[in-house]
């Protein structure tokens, strides 16, 4: 059974999570997708916070909750319910600070860790209006991001550069996963900027009501 708001069907509600360190512009790029907003007076988020927008794939209404928190180690005890049913996530880093992509990993890792093991990923190389400051070649991402099975995509905040891209490919891939129930290994999903999913098997269960407890990837609106 479907939910309606006003009187718009909701067919599918994805969770997409944004984790990276601090001040690499996760919340500048949430509020680009959700609101179409930039701020240059934007505070360091306290906490969680998280925005929704409603979006149509392949005829279907989708509901994106995506969510935000602090990088700094202090809120890293959000973690567990940050990440719970979580179906999708943006791994951000700042192209001008190389500590923040080193700091990659350590967050790849901790999303393991935490989340559905068949979670869409993409890597977000943040701020590409600042060349002439780059401190992370786009080269060394690309081949982080393919070694390592993920989407990657540079985009400016403050542009609007590749933003709406970046949220597109994931909700998008979660939503052929969801429809397709099977990924095949060999299948390749990536082009353009995107790194190709090749070798990485997808399952991931259709509507709410035929996920187990223990493995809300996704659900269907009801």
């Amino acid at each position: 059974m479907r939910s309606f708001y006003g009187e718009q069907k909701i067919d599918y509600v994805f969770k997409v999570v944004l984790i990276g360190d601090s001040a690499v512009g996760k919340s500048q790029i949430l509020a680009r997708f959700a609101r179409n907003e930039f701020s240059l007076d934007s505070k360091s988020t306290i906490g969680v916070e998280f925005q929704t927008r409603t979006l149509v794939i392949d005829h279907k209404t989708v509901k994106a909750q995506i969510w935000d928190t602090a990088g700094q180690e202090r809120y890293r005890a959000v973690t567990s319910a940050y990440y719970r049913g979580a179906v999708g996530a943006m791994l951000v880093y700042d192209i001008t600070k190389r500590q923040t992509f080193d700091h990659i990993p350590r967050w790849l890792e901790e999303l393991r860790n935490h989340a559905d093991k068949n979670i869409v990923i993409i890597l977000i190389g943040n701020k590409s209006d600042l060349e002439n400051q780059r401190d992370v070649p786009t080269e060394d991402a690309k081949e982080f991001a393919e070694k390592e099975g993920l989407f990657f995509l540079e985009t400016s905040a403050l542009e609007a550069t590749n933003v709406e891209t970046a949220f597109l490919t994931v909700l998008t891939e979660i939503y052929n996963i969801v429809n397709k129930k099977n990924l095949p290994a060999d299948e390749s999903q990536g082009n353009g900027n995107t790194a190709s999913l090749s070798g990485k098997s997808i399952l991931i269960p259709g509507p709410a009501q035929e996920v187990p407890a223990k493995r809300n990837m996704c659900c269907q609106a009801s």
